[in-house]
């Protein structure tokens, strides 16, 4: 079973207070570029994969879409979301997205922020995903950035500019992650880009949008503390299509 680690009382309310959490999509740096990559969602079906408190479920009703799915399998995420949505066309529930089943060709579009990279059978995901879409369907994702995964020697390191430089150690040891990221013993997956991309395409997607997400000059005025994620890249964000 997947990690449930949303449901420990620490990390949840450690992840309440996270301005994403708060202020919803908004509240998320890289929204305008996943955003971007969406279809227009009118009289879509939408599945949305780990879908917290509902955000962007209500967002996809707003914009249109017909019929929307929101998994999750933290009891407390489906709480809050329940609890802020009064919209009979949206609909939660819990589920283990290790072990998901869908129905096939029964969604247009598949949505997932920042929960891949919790999945350890990723193959059998993917594949399920691919199933439940209509031929054409769109799978938008986004996810932690493998470097932010790979261990890293403490301290910077300068280049020949006199900038700092984010030493990776064992980017290519593919395997867990354990961080102490708002709780202890937080366990994540590190894949390589190649291999998350490689696994999309055997699972017979067509990728049609890869973007190592970074903030822009706009946001980093607006918000400095976002500076340093223009050290390295933050998230991953992919879009693929059902052929």
């Amino acid at each position: 079973m997947t990690q449930n680690i949303y449901d420990d009382p620490e990390f949840f309310e450690g992840y309440s207070r996270l301005g994403r959490s708060v202020h919803g999509l908004e509240g998320a740096p890289e929204w305008p570029s996943l955003r971007a990559l969406l279809p227009d969602l009118t009289g879509k079906r939408v599945v949305d994969l780990g879908c917290g408190f509902g955000w962007f479920c209500r967002w996809a009703r707003e914009n249109g879409a017909a019929q929307v799915l929101g998994l999750d399998v933290s009891e407390n995420m489906l709480a809050r979301a329940r609890a802020v949505t009064a919209d009979e066309a949206v609909s939660y529930e819990r589920a283990d997205l290790e072990h998901l089943e869908l129905p096939d060709a029964s969604f247009d579009l598949a949505y997932s922020s920042l929960v891949l990279h919790y999945i350890t059978d990723l193959p059998r995901l993917l594949a399920t995903v691919h199933r439940a879409l209509v031929p054409g369907g769109q799978f938008t994702f986004s996810m932690e950035h493998p470097i932010l995964m790979a261990p890293m020697h403490p301290g910077w390191t300068m280049d020949g500019q006199g900038r700092k430089t984010w030493p990776v150690d064992s980017y290519q040891m593919e395997g867990p992650r354990v961080t102490n990221w708002l709780a202890e013993g937080v366990v994540k997956q590190h894949r390589t880009i190649g291999t998350t991309l490689n696994l999309l395409i055997r699972s017979g997607f067509a990728i049609t949008h890869v973007e190592e997400w970074g903030p822009t000059d706009a946001q980093v005025a607006a918000s400095p503390m976002l500076a340093e994620e223009r050290e390295r890249p933050m998230f991953l964000l992919v879009s693929a299509r059902r052929g």
